[in-house]
């Protein structure tokens, strides 16, 4: 019998980071890439369907994913080369990002996950996305589907094509996350609450949205609950947000009508520790 696990669906991509003193370090990310090695570190069986090249940031990326037990679906070696993102970050942690990337996605076998993650680039950059919703037609209904909004205007640009592509798959949601930048970016005229109930009349049961050290709210068309961020001395938020979805699919992995509170209490704990450290480096079980 199979043992029921997750699919996460998306970009795969090295990190170069320059840091304040200018030092330039490679890290194994991007957002689909990082909520996988999460929820592996959580203890969760994984499949990983993405794309990356037989490089050196390729094999980088192979490594690090096969270091926590994260099986690829399918062969992701289709690219001709890895797709990268240069970070730059700030006195205050966060980071800027200059993108070099292509984005399609192979044969992938969708099976019977538990879960089906799916975000950021994979699900707006063409022609990839084409693929991703194709796939999301196919989810079987007892599959809990999760979207992390996770714009990136600097690639995606804004306005209605944005808007557009992602609604297209949030039409397709259980659960869908954004943080407060992600909202005003793509629905200036509204505020937090208007947007994320904007986002509940396309079908999701729930949207969860991130504000940083303002913690986050679990919104339904009838409640909204929030909690606090965890204090931590910031390293940089690279990957936070990733870690922050893997742990609300952790949460909800044996109870998708888990308390809320207890939902975010679990992923604004593990957020907490990624930001604590550099790069995007999502915490195992017993650090939290």
């Amino acid at each position: 019998m199979q043992v029921p696990d997750a699919l996460v669906v998306g970009e795969a991509l090295v990190d170069i980071v320059t840091d304040l003193d200018g030092t330039t370090t490679p890290h194994a990310g991007g957002s689909a890439a990082n909520v996988a090695v999460a929820l592996a570190r959580l203890g969760r069986p994984v499949r990983f369907a993405t794309a990356f090249a037989d490089d050196a940031h390729g094999r980088l990326l192979a490594e690090h994913l096969a270091a926590d037990g994260v099986r690829l679906e399918g062969d992701p070696r289709i690219l001709r080369r890895t797709s990268t993102a240069h970070a730059t970050l700030g006195r205050d942690g966060s980071a800027s990002y200059v993108f070099e990337l292509e984005w399609r996605l192979g044969v992938v076998g969708l099976g019977r996950p538990r879960v089906l993650h799916v975000c950021s680039l994979g699900v707006v950059l063409a022609p990839g996305a084409d693929d991703v919703l194709a796939l999301l037609e196919r989810v079987p209904p007892e599959t809990l589907v999760s979207y992390d909004i996770n714009v990136r205007p600097s690639i995606t640009g804004t306005g209605t094509g944005l808007i557009d592509a992602v609604e297209r798959v949030a039409r397709h949601a259980d659960l869908v996350k954004a943080s407060d930048e992600d909202l005003a970016v793509l629905y200036p005229q509204h505020d937090v609450e208007q947007a994320a109930h904007h986002l509940l009349t396309l079908g999701a049961r729930a949207v969860v949205v991130t504000e940083g050290a303002g913690g986050a709210r679990w919104v339904t068309a009838t409640q909204t609950i929030a909690v606090a961020a965890v204090p931590v001395t910031v390293a940089d938020t690279i990957g936070a947000g990733d870690t922050f979805s893997a742990a609300l699919l952790d949460a909800l992995w044996d109870d998708p009508h888990r308390d809320p509170r207890e939902v975010l209490g679990h992923a604004v704990r593990a957020a907490a520790v990624t930001v604590s450290r550099a790069g995007a480096n999502p915490p195992y079980r017993d650090e939290l």
